[in-house]
């Protein structure tokens, strides 16, 4: 039997994920005394109308590359090519041409606890992909047989197809599981990540674990920092679901219901889309983005709400983030309302500040700052909690330094309290064989040190 090009490059990536595999057993699920080499610090950024992810390098805030998901240009022939006949048509027609397998509609994502993992959720295509956070690239593609100077040279993996409306995924805190909510079907996919890692070109590997029914439209899991609870949230319901994740003794869940909360109080509107934990893993916070507030619970015991802050009329919030260090603690609320009267005059979005460091009850906002890009989205710091990146739906508005261009932008949060503006990143184009396909509307932006562990771990 004689062995090909294609099946020495297919046994390559094969042995690539196998080694991926193996390292990530042995660093194991605890990676804090890993040392990370800071050298490799990247910002990863949903693209939801281009479907690629857009990679930042921190230290010089240039773009370092594009991660493609769109399976354009893997097919030399019309009309299935990303240009036809001399026309450039638009991405929504792109994504239902019948050969066309790529993602549509990128939106949640997540770093896994030793940060070498990201997660992506295809909202239209009902799918999530893993990526390898060294390399950036993403898992399970192949060669493309049919590459060539106007042809990809990879065949994009389909991924994993989970089920209707993927929102968020979030791993467990020992790494073994991916939790991913499906908002179309009310119930969450529980994936195991070993050999979630195996699939390649799409070939099935059982990677499915298990589906957990859950309240209407759950939005997204976090887990308490012990691992030991998932909190569910919705955007149909004023309500928040917590589960024991209850793991055996090889860490894989079976969860059971402990408790549901009622958030009519704190969201009469029943649209919560974000949470996250704090660093000290005490509080649970919510973004009630019909609402115009954000809300704390106690992580444990009863999960008594602590705080409601309201953050103005038609402000919209859309996801939080805690930055902490020796000049204080702050709460930031990324506000998708675009005010007049920002940086130079252009339209910008803000950034709420909330003291968390007042009692409970006395907590509000004291501050905001602008973020010089529009409708701001995902929100991450650094590990060191001294610089802030923030994701942006709406591209840069004409005669403007970044026009046309969806941006991320860059702040010194050493003073929590007082924000330093320090770029503006235009987030530009992925380069396909036949032609440029403009990055824009970014949802979800995480910091990642591969080899550190992460929010999440």
């Amino acid at each position: 039997m004689s062995i090909t090009r294609r099946d020495i490059l297919k046994l390559a990536a094969v042995s690539a994920i196998g080694s991926l595999i193996d390292g990530m057993a042995l660093a194991g699920p605890n990676v804090a005394g890993v040392a990370a080499d800071a050298g490799e610090d990247r910002v990863f950024i949903c693209n939801e109308d281009s479907n690629t992810l857009t990679v930042i390098n921190p230290y010089n805030n240039t773009v370092d590359s594009t991660i493609n998901l769109t399976s354009f240009d893997e097919d030399p022939r019309p009309p299935f090519r990303f240009v036809t006949g001399g026309v450039l048509p638009t991405h929504a027609a792109m994504i239902h041409k019948p050969l066309y397998h790529g993602a549509i509609s990128i939106h949640g994502a997540a770093p896994s606890p030793d940060s070498r993992l990201i997660a992506t959720t295809g909202r239209g295509s009902s799918n999530v992909y893993l990526i390898d956070a060294r390399t950036r690239s993403v898992i399970g593609n192949i060669a493309n047989p049919q590459a060539g100077d106007k042809t990809s040279a990879q065949r994009l993996s389909s991924g994993i197809l989970i089920g209707r409306e993927p929102h968020e995924p979030t791993f467990t805190r020992n790494g073994k599981e991916l939790w991913v909510t499906l908002r179309g079907e009310d119930r969450i996919v529980i994936l195991d990540v070993e050999r979630a890692l195996k699939q390649v070109g799409g070939k099935e590997a059982g990677a499915v674990r298990q589906y957990l029914d859950t309240l209407n439209g759950p939005a997204q899991v976090w887990f308490s920092t012990d691992g030991t609870l998932a909190f569910v949230i919705s955007q149909k319901l004023a309500k928040v679901q917590v589960f024991h994740v209850n793991a055996d003794r090889h860490g894989y869940s079976r969860p059971k219901l402990k408790t549901t909360l009622d958030l009519q109080a704190q969201d009469p509107f029943g649209f919560t889309p974000f949470q996250k934990t704090t660093p000290d893993g005490k509080e649970v916070w919510f973004s009630h983005k019909l609402a115009d507030s954000v809300s704390a619970w106690e992580a444990s015991g009863d999960h008594r709400v602590l705080s409601q802050v309201k953050l103005g009329n038609m402000a919209r919030p859309n996801h939080v983030e805690f930055v902490e260090n020796i000049n204080g603690r702050a709460v930031y609320a990324s506000l998708a309302r675009v005010n007049d009267g920002g940086p130079g005059g252009v339209a910008s979005s803000q950034i709420a500040i909330i003291d968390r460091s007042a009692p409970a009850g006395n907590r509000q906002v004291v501050g905001t700052f602008f973020t010089h890009g529009r409708e701001a989205h995902g929100l991450w710091t650094n590990p060191e909690g001294t610089r802030l990146y923030v994701a942006h739906e709406q591209d840069e508005l004409p005669g403007t330094p970044a026009e046309g261009q969806t941006v991320c932008s860059v702040f010194d949060v050493t003073d929590p309290f007082k924000p330093g503006f320090v770029a503006r990143i235009p987030l530009g184009n992925l380069d396909l064989p036949s032609g440029k396909l403009r990055n824009k509307k970014s949802i979800n932006l995480v910091y990642v040190r591969p080899g550190a562990r992460s929010q999440a771990g």
